[in-house]
């Protein structure tokens, strides 16, 4: 059975054992979408609450900024955004170890490189979204990156734009 799959649950189906209001309301707004869009979509916010989930606690504000970025991203309403985010962190809480490579896989090969590019900007967003990244949410980046097929130079020039944000940087001698 697919990620999206489980993600979303299956269309049209009766609710049964352990299946939420959640799951199926996001996958009836889903549905809109082609279903490689949606594929896409799911990926997006799965590694986004990958990195959220990073130090085993998904704050309120890398929530807020995953589904701002969800939003702007997939021009979805706030809803339908929070829908996606809501299920995307319970997944990624729930099968993390198993599934964290298996997707992050897939949205390499459903994305284009700007798309892989901007994900990775997105990470570090959502890392940074409670001020600080730390250094299991920076080390989960740069596997992320590489299970994305970025060369190891390549993402460190991404990450120097939040060179300020990464707390393993912040008590060096001579930074105030």
């Amino acid at each position: 059975m697919s990620f999206l799959t489980r993600l979303l649950g299956k269309a049209g189906r009766s609710a049964g054992a352990g299946e939420t209001e959640s799951v199926r309301r996001i996958a009836a707004r889903l549905e809109r979408l082609p279903q490689e869009r949606a594929r896409h979509l799911a990926a997006f916010a799965y590694v986004l609450a990958r990195v959220a989930n990073a130090d085993l606690r998904i704050t309120e504000s890398e929530t807020d900024a995953m589904q701002e970025l969800v939003q702007r991203h997939a021009g979805l309403s706030a809803e339908e955004a929070a829908l996606v985010v809501e299920i995307a962190k319970s997944q990624a809480r729930l099968l993390g170890g198993t599934e964290n490579y298996v997707v992050t896989r897939e949205f390499r090969d459903v994305s284009t490189r700007e798309e892989r590019v901007r994900l990775l900007e997105c990470l570090y967003a959502v890392a940074a979204a409670d001020g600080s990244i730390e250094s299991g949410e920076s080390t989960e980046i740069h596997k992320i990156a590489e299970e994305l097929g970025f060369l190891r130079e390549e993402a460190i020039a991404l990450r120097a734009a939040w060179r300020d944000k990464l707390s393993a940087l912040r008590n060096l001698p001579g930074r105030s």
